[in-house]
């Protein structure tokens, strides 16, 4: 008997909660009756400068957004919201770059914990995933202090999501939309069962070994009368075929218009028993999301010249082409988003005590057909020159699950000097799956006249990809923080200390499966264009039993690995003081110290011998895989206190940015943000960062402020993307530079226009900076600029708004601008410049008409310039994508 050897999960932990105490109150502070009749005067005004207010008492330089100010802007999630901030930028509508560092850079807390990664390739978590509705405010922290986590580069953002009331609340908003280019689209008929049953015995069973050859060895098959070996085999793979999904239809149709309901109610009372007060809020919400878009993406030809062409109209087009590929894509996208929060709260005294479960799932459906031409690869097929080219339907259904279970608690005891206690412990799931992932490949056949006459499946390998990824990521995080304040003449003194511990586990596993046309001949599967959208459906039974498409596993045989199991450990402790001296200056700072401990180990599914186990678990493929360090990291931030009017900061802090997972891993992925191929490595070493910060802020009576800011940052060993030519197309890897640097300036404003303009005031923020990173010519293989800006680095970053509240408070409405720099998407190779994302110019309306007190009817417009995204090479576009205009219309009541 034969006997598979069951993998133990690597028994390492995660880590790296905050230190600092859970920001957002457990109950929200008691309304006095004059705030109310203040709030409809100047509704964004009025909350805009309560965030200042905060932002101005933090000892350590940071932005703040509030729930009235995500409103107002009409952002649906904190992705979204957070590119209103100064010097962040929003990547793929899901990181967020700050102060033009990559997203590895940044990173997110939740009520100040440290919480799991849905996204299958990277540690920082998707911003979008928090839908805006759920949130109370946004705090992004731009400058170290001791009680955050070391690994901080460009900010670290702490997402507060709503606490319980302290009075009776309840509201239920619905609302429907539409982007003006998605009326119309393309659906399919998705299967979300996975990997068929029969299909996984198979492997197991076969040892991953599906070929005629594997299943008669494994069987024992011999020649019978009627049947060769090789011929029952060949029934046994059939049948395995057979149980896929096969009937894979395209349907050209309406889109349905966008739509989402969000729901709320909260209460607060008080017990008897020992005199506190109990808090409960639940919220819950709903948004689907349809969007059709147009897509181009290209590979730059090495040798091309002046004199070549981006069209390919003609066949002197293609002969003088720029591109070795170019494929054209039509994407219809389906994503729906649901949120469940749970808080339960007790207040007794100076003490606070509450749980909060939060459940968020985000599911996305995509249909890509497209059509592609290689005018210089090698095979060249062109419409115009050869009367061919490929066609690719590829199909893809994700789930992404975050599961949050969180309790906290904060104390004050007055008896004992005012000691503050606060504490937070957090066991939270991330799970990405997708169920879904068929991707089919085609020769289609033109006329002279370039029309369409039939499409065929030649004889080469892959003509069918069946693919399904599994990942699930555990964090348990906790942390305690001790405050003891001391009022002394002239000097208010503050010291804290805590304590961190963060334990991460993360299983990744994908599973491949090719249908191959072993008949090594072309076949015709479609004829006319009438037929195009049934294409997909061709490997039918009788198509099956007549034709020899069989099944293989695409797993990478041993040691080469698609899978891997990773975790992380972080045990810290810090020290930090805070001190005023005679309410002009003030001085904060401290110490902290971390152990850190990392492990990713490449797997495989084909392990089923001691050998094949010994090997990927050789003790050398572990510590290759392996990072343990410590370290003490310092901050110290000094404030000049200018009364009421302005403040002088100046801040340093010693950080780390750590490689992720799974880049330590010698496993391949597509990056969703390149569209590359990208290879971990083993040996891969963190960046050590020096930062150094200044501010100026000014404050006026009236709630208008300014602010003007410089940084600058020295980077040691700084993590960067390097491009590698295969034979049509990008890989990438990674590699250590040697030193790199980031700079700039910024300024952020909020000021009132009503001596101009009754009503009317604007806010926003511009940075400019400039970076440098150096790459050793012997890592970076064949890189046209080993000196060049850091990956993901814009020089400038822009947002505007122009706000109105009216007198009498029932119309308020912003118009929002965003822009920024032209950032490096993918590093230049053989001669090719960098592949550079071009601006996005974003501008955005939002109106919202208050009926009466309770009511609430906004009406929001998108990208109303119309904007493209570009990625540009050598100036030459290589990618283009349509974002369309949306329009939305929402109802909001309050009880």
């Amino acid at each position: 008997m034969n006997t598979q050897i069951k993998l133990r999960k690597v028994a390492l932990a995660v880590g790296a909660s905050l230190s600092v105490g859970m920001t957002a109150p457990v109950f929200a502070e008691e309304a006095q009756e004059i705030e109310e009749v203040v709030a409809v005067g100047s509704r964004l005004q009025g909350s805009a400068a309560a965030v200042i207010e905060e932002r101005k008492n933090q000892a350590f330089v940071a932005d703040i957004l509030g729930a009235e100010q995500l409103s107002r802007t009409g952002d649906s999630d904190v992705a979204s919201a957070l590119r209103r901030v100064t010097g962040l930028t929003l990547v793929d509508g899901k990181f967020i770059y700050v102060r033009g560092l990559g997203e590895r850079y940044s990173s997110a807390r939740l009520n100040g914990a440290a919480v799991p990664s849905p996204d299958l390739t990277r540690n920082v978590i998707p911003l979008d995933i928090f839908p805006s509705s759920i949130i109370e405010s946004l705090a992004v922290q731009k400058a170290y202090s001791p009680s955050m986590p070391a690994a901080f580069g460009g900010g670290n953002i702490d997402i507060r999501t709503k606490s319980v009331p302290s009075e009776f609340v309840a509201n239920i908003e619905v609302g429907v939309g539409q982007n003006l280019n998605s009326q119309d689209g393309y659906t399919y008929n998705r299967n979300e069962k996975g990997i068929p049953v029969a299909v996984q015995t198979a492997v197991v069973r076969y040892r991953g070994d599906l070929s005629l050859r594997g299943i008669v060895e494994r069987e024992g098959f011999e020649n019978t009368e009627t049947q060769s070996a090789a011929d029952q085999a060949l029934v046994s793979n059939k049948s395995l075929v057979r149980e896929l999904p096969r009937d894979i239809r395209v349907q050209e149709e309406s889109l349905d218009p966008n739509y989402d309901i969000k729901a709320s109610i909260g209460d607060s009372f008080d017990e008897n028993w020992l005199g506190g007060t109990i808090g409960v809020l639940a919220a819950v919400s709903y948004d689907n999301d349809w969007k059709y878009s147009e897509r181009m993406s290209a590979v730059l030809d090495q040798s091309f010249d002046e004199s070549c062409t981006t069209k390919l109209e003609t066949e002197e087009d293609a002969v003088n082409s720029c591109y070795v590929t170019v494929k054209d894509s039509k994407v219809t996208t389906q994503t729906e988003k649901m949120s469940g929060v749970f808080n339960l709260g007790y207040k007794y005294e100076q003490h606070n005590v509450s749980y909060s479960k939060i459940y968020l799932e985000d599911t996305e459906d995509e249909s890509e057909l497209s059509i592609s031409q290689s005018p210089n690869g090698s095979t060249v097929r062109t419409i115009a020159a050869t009367g061919q080219a490929y066609r690719n339907y590829d199909f893809n259904y994700e789930e992404r699950v975050l599961d949050i279970d969180q309790a906290v608690g904060q104390h004050t005891f007055m008896d004992y000097m005012g000691i503050g206690v606060d504490w937070q412990y957090t066991e939270s799931k991330a799970e990405t799956k997708i169920p879904t992932n068929i991707d089919y490949d085609f020769i289609d056949n033109y006329g002279d006249d370039g029309a369409y006459v039939d499409s065929i499946v030649t004889g080469d390998d892959n003509r069918i990809l069946y693919s399904y990824t599994e990942m699930e990521d555990n964090v348990k995080s906790y942390s305690g923080n001790l405050t003891l304040p001391l009022y002394l003449e002239n000097l208010e003194l503050t010291f804290k200390a805590g304590y961190d511990f963060v334990d991460r586990a993360r299983v990744y596993s994908t599973s491949s499966f090719a249908i191959h046309n072993e008949t090594n001949i072309s076949i015709p599967v479609n004829t006319g264009s009438e037929g195009i959208n049934d294409i997909t459906a061709y490997l039918n039974d009788d198509f099956v039993s007549s034709n020899d498409f069989l099944l293989a596993f695409n797993e990478p045989t041993a040691p080469s690995a698609d899978d891997y199991i990773a975790a992380q450990k972080i045990d810290s402790g810090y020290f930090e003081f805070d001190a005023i001296f005679d309410n002009t200056w003030r001085l904060s700072g401290g110490i902290r110290y971390e152990d850190f401990k990392q492990v990713s180990i490449g797997t495989s599914s084909l392990i089923f011998d001691r050998i094949t186990h010994s090997t990927i678990y050789s003790e050398e493929r572990i510590l290759a895989g392996t990072v343990n360090e410590d370290d003490f990291y310092n901050a110290l931030s000094m404030t000049y206190l200018g009364g009421e009017k302005y403040q002088i900061r100046f801040g340093y802090g010693e950080t780390v940015v750590r490689p992720d997972l799974r880049e330590l891993v010698p496993v391949s992925y597509f990056d969703p943000l390149t569209d590359i191929r990208t290879f971990g490595v083993a040996g891969l070493k963190s960046s050590e960062l020096q930062n150094y910060d200044a501010r100026f802020e000014y404050y006026m009576d009236n709630g208008d402020n300014f602010s003007v800011g410089a940084f600058f940052k020295d980077i040691t060993a700084p993590i960067e993307t390097v491009l590698q030519v295969g034979d049509e197309d990008y890989t990438a890897t990674f590699v250590n530079g040697e030193t790199g640097e980031v700079y700039g300036v910024e300024a952020e404003w909020l000021y009132d226009l009503s001596g101009v303009v009754s009503g009317f005031f604007t806010s926003g923020n511009v940075t400019f900076s400039d970076s440098e990173v150096e790459i050793d010519p012997a890592k970076s293989g064949n890189l046209t600029n080993p000196t060049k800006r850091m990956t993901g680095h814009s020089k400038y970053v822009v947002n505007l708004q122009l706000n109105y509240d009216s007198a009498d408070g029932q119309h308020s409405s912003s118009l929002v601008y965003n822009v920024f720099g032209e950032r490096i998407l993918a590093s230049g190779i053989g001669g090719r410049e960098d592949a550079f994302e071009q601006p996005f110019h974003s501008l955005d309306l939002v109106y919202t008409w208050y009926p009466d007190f309770n009511s609430q009817v906004k009406f929001k417009v998108q990208n109303l310039l119309d904007e493209e995204q570009e990625v540009t090479q050598s100036d030459y576009i290589v990618r283009q994508k349509e974002v369309g205009t949306s329009v939305s219309l929402s109802y909001k009541y309050e009880f």
